[in-house]
Parts: C-alpha cells; structure tokens; sequence
C-alpha cells in the first residue's frame, strides 16, 4: 500500500466500540468545517497522521512565516458520559488519484476494525448553483437500518435517488469497502454552493445539528459563527494553493501527452 499511518500515541487507547467519523476536504468543505469544529469543541487527541508519496508536492506557508505539510491525521475522544467513544478523520487534502484513494479507504476500515468500530459516519456535500439560508441534508448508507436510524427524528431525507450522481472520494469509497467488511456506514450530504472556493458553512452547520443530536456531543453552534472569519482564511487559503498545484501538475501532463505548450485547461 502507499499509505503508512503513523501512531501518535506512545500507547494505543482502548475505545468501546468506536464510532469513526470522516469530514476530509470536498465540494465545499462541508465535512472539514464540520469535523475541524468537532475536534477542537470535544478537544480530541491525536491518534494517527497518514502519510503518502503520493500527497501533494507542496506545503503551505504558516502565519509565522514557516512552513506546513498538508496532513490527513485521526483523532480520538473518549467517553465518559452517554457519548460513543469517536474516532475522527480530518485533513487538508483527499487522496489524490483513484488508486490512492482506494488504498488509504482500504488502510482506514482495517484500523477501523482494530479498533472495534461499529459505524462509520462520512460528510459531504451537493453541488448546487443556489442554496437556502437553511440547506437540506441528506442521507444514505450501505444498509437501511443504519440510514433509518440515523434520519429518525430528523429533518434530513433518504431520498436521495436522483438527486445526486456517484460520490466521490473516502466520503463514498469508505461506504463501499465498509460494506464489504460488515460495518454499517452512513453518509450525511448537505445541500452547499458547486464553486471550489465556496465555504459551505451553513451546510456544516446542518450536518454538525444532526451530530450533535445522534451523537450527544453537547457542542454550542453558536460558536461556530464567531469562528467563521477565521476558517474561512485558513481553509479558503489553503484551497487556493492546492487546486493551483493540481492545476500545474494536469497542465504538465497534457504537454507530456501532446509535446507542446498548453496554456489552458477547463
């Protein structure tokens, strides 16, 4: 495999069946936001950082003028009230090819499996060209009874048949090798604006609603508005930076292919 996930923990904790969630970056970073607002709320602890030759060539140049590497890292929170034990996946990027993304979904359900996890929970959005000041979340899933209880109660819908084409990335490769692996997994998707560099924080803040109520996370939503300015620079910033490394790389392999310069690319 091409992905090495390494420990940051001297000694592994032991979780009582764990509920995995993934909010890696997306159409308009609806699960980041989220799972980025989760991880500092229940202040999570570092677990693993994922790292690949085949992540984007590049770094990011800090506020204090250093440099850092995009990083994919899991987290953990254990419980000591009703609340599961979680484990979260956040990062900067997603894998970057088909190849590699199927390598790090297949890396993440066997630590899954290490750990006991019996669910997994993916974030992510819908494309759209307009959105409501209230986005429709929906709901799907790689068996119904996991799709029904996680919409029971809720104003999120699983008819979700149409209104969306294949999902894209570990949000939707993790739903599928989960499936094959026997743990149940469910994809929350909020409605948010098709633009690369849209923050679709009211789509989060839908998805963060239903968190809070099925998974009993006790986060006050009202703090994520007084942190919007500040994820919006550093999220949006980042954005920038690696769609313009993905545009050069596709660029230069178009001039590979025809032997000429090529100035555009749609």
């Amino acid at each position: 495999m091409t992905w090495n996930f390494e420990p940051q923990v001297k000694k592994f904790p032991k979780l009582k069946k764990p509920i995995l969630i993934e909010g890696l970056p997306g159409i308009g970073n609806v699960g980041k936001v989220a799972v980025d607002f989760i991880i500092d709320k229940i202040k999570a602890n570092p677990l693993f950082e994922a790292t690949s030759n085949t992540m984007p060539h590049s770094v990011f140049i800090n506020e204090d003028n250093l440099i850092d590497m995009p990083r994919i890292e899991f987290f953990y929170k254990k419980s000591r009230s009703s609340r599961p034990d979680l484990i979260i996946l956040a990062g900067d990027v997603q894998p970057t090819d088909e190849v590699s993304c199927h390598d790090f979904c297949n890396r993440t359900i066997e630590i899954a499996k290490e750990f006991g996890v019996k669910e997994i929970i993916t974030l992510g959005g819908i494309g759209l060209q307009e959105v409501n000041d209230t986005p429709k979340v929906y709901c799907t899933g790689n068996n119904q009874k996991i799709v029904d209880k996680y919409c029971k109660n809720t104003d999120m819908s699983n008819k979700i048949y149409g209104v969306v084409g294949p999902i894209v990335g570990a949000s939707g490769l993790l739903l599928g090798i989960g499936q094959k692996n026997n743990i149940p997994d469910v994809s929350l998707l909020a409605e948010t604006i098709a633009h690369p560099f849209y923050l679709g924080i009211q789509g989060s803040r839908q998805i963060l609603k239903v968190l809070n109520k099925k998974l009993k996370l006790k986060i006050n939503l009202k703090d994520l508005d007084k942190e919007i300015k500040k994820l919006e620079s550093e999220i949006l910033q980042k954005t920038k930076e690696l769609n313009q490394i993905s545009k050069e790389t596709a660029l230069k392999k178009i001039e590979g292919k025809f032997g000429k310069e090529v100035t555009y690319i749609g």
